[in-house]
């Protein structure tokens, strides 16, 4: 048996939870976590870097349900803003206060890979984790991560100690040469860590796909929904501990109780659906944002990247340019944001981008298509 093996294999992602106006929807929050424990599932997934989630999180749940019975993760982001050790370190202790857990089932370091993982190495975060965890405020370390399958087995080479990997894996990015969810998702069970699967709906892509995706799910099986071929996909697979889904509303958590409530593996026959939807995917050219908005933490002119591509990207698989534009208006001038137009070409975006998009060069295809600039 594998750690979490005995957790149920769907974990409440905690980075989008509802919004009542720009703050979070506390009692809407409530709500769901609530119905989440009802039906037996106890894992949730917060960060230090999801803003007002780790306290939400404390007043829906910590503050409310016995601490034995769930779990709850939290990751370190020790590339986001900190020059020193101290700096790095604080991010847990703030992690503790913020969410009032008073420990860690599962504590990350958050984000590994390319320029990140310096930072953990030259603070010894490794060294850190394992001391709170003798402390007894971590039970389980491990790290999420994005990156090559390569860079991947050097960490997990270096960092023996390390007993789990959350990765980023969808039936969309299986075979994606920058995301590598079928190389990586391999390395981990080379080294037999189980792993915790993040993104398995691509950032909400997934839950509405392209028509000719959308086709082949349907005919499939009417009766569920895209997001459940998905989320099934991701945790079908062995080794997995559990797939996280960033629930924002409701419905999506309904949704996800129908069909993981007493979850059951692809068929062999649903596994050739999945093939078929893999195929009529990577016919079609999208710009493959999550909306981590990573890159926005560190543009100093505070382009809204993420939603000028959520723009781009509806242009592409709808081709009307009238709803893309209402839809770059919105998610960007609307949120505070500047345009594209606006991007001083400085790289550091690219830096940091999980998913290694060609950030510059696809904001100028922004600029040509919906500003025409």
């Amino acid at each position: 048996m594998y750690l979490g093996e005995d957790i149920k294999k769907l974990g409440f992602g905690l980075m989008r939870l509802p919004k009542k106006g720009e703050n979070i929807d506390i009692e809407r929050v409530k709500k769901m976590v609530d119905r989440f424990l009802e039906e037996g599932f106890t894992y949730f997934d917060t960060a230090w870097a999801y803003a007002g989630s780790e306290d939400a999180i404390r007043q829906a749940l910590v503050e409310r349900y016995p601490r034995e019975k769930f779990q709850l993760a939290t990751k370190n982001a020790a590339w986001i803003n900190c020059k020193t050790r101290e700096e790095a370190i604080n991010q847990f202790e703030t992690s503790l206060r913020q969410t009032g857990a008073g420990y860690f089932d599962f504590y990350l370091l958050h984000n590994l890979g390319e320029g990140r993982t310096k930072f953990f190495d030259d603070f010894d975060m490794w060294s850190f984790v394992q001391e709170k965890k003798k402390e007894g405020l971590i039970k389980h370390v491990g790290f999420s991560f994005h990156s090559t399958a390569d860079e991947l087995e050097e960490i997990l080479k270096n960092h023996t100690e390390m007993e789990f990997v959350q990765l980023q894996i969808n039936y969309a990015d299986w075979e994606n040469n920058s995301i590598q969810s079928r190389l990586c998702y391999n390395m981990a069970r080379k080294y037999n860590k189980p792993i915790i699967v993040m993104e398995p709906v691509k950032g909400g892509m997934l839950a509405a796909p392209p028509k000719t995706v959308a086709e082949i799910l349907k005919d499939a099986n009417p009766n569920v929904s895209y997001a459940s071929w998905a989320i099934r996909y991701a945790a079908s697979l062995d080794g997995i501990i559990t797939v996280l889904s960033g629930m924002s509303n409701e419905e999506q958590m309904e949704d996800n109780i129908s069909y993981m409530r007493d979850f059951k593996k692809l068929s062999s026959e649903e596994i050739t659906v999945m093939e078929n939807a893999q195929n009529a995917l990577n016919n079609i050219p999208l710009i493959p944002c999550t909306t981590c908005n990573y890159c926005l933490k560190v543009c100093p002119n505070n382009i809204g990247i993420s939603g000028s591509f959520s723009a781009m990207n509806h242009f592409t698989l709808y081709n009307n340019k009238e709803a893309a534009k209402g839809q770059e208006n919105w998610l960007v001038s609307g949120r505070g944001k500047k345009s594209a137009n606006e991007c001083i070409k400085c790289g550091k975006c690219e830096q940091v981008c999980p998913q290694h998009i060609a950030i510059r060069k696809e904001l100028e295809k922004v600029n040509s298509v919906l500003l025409n600039c």
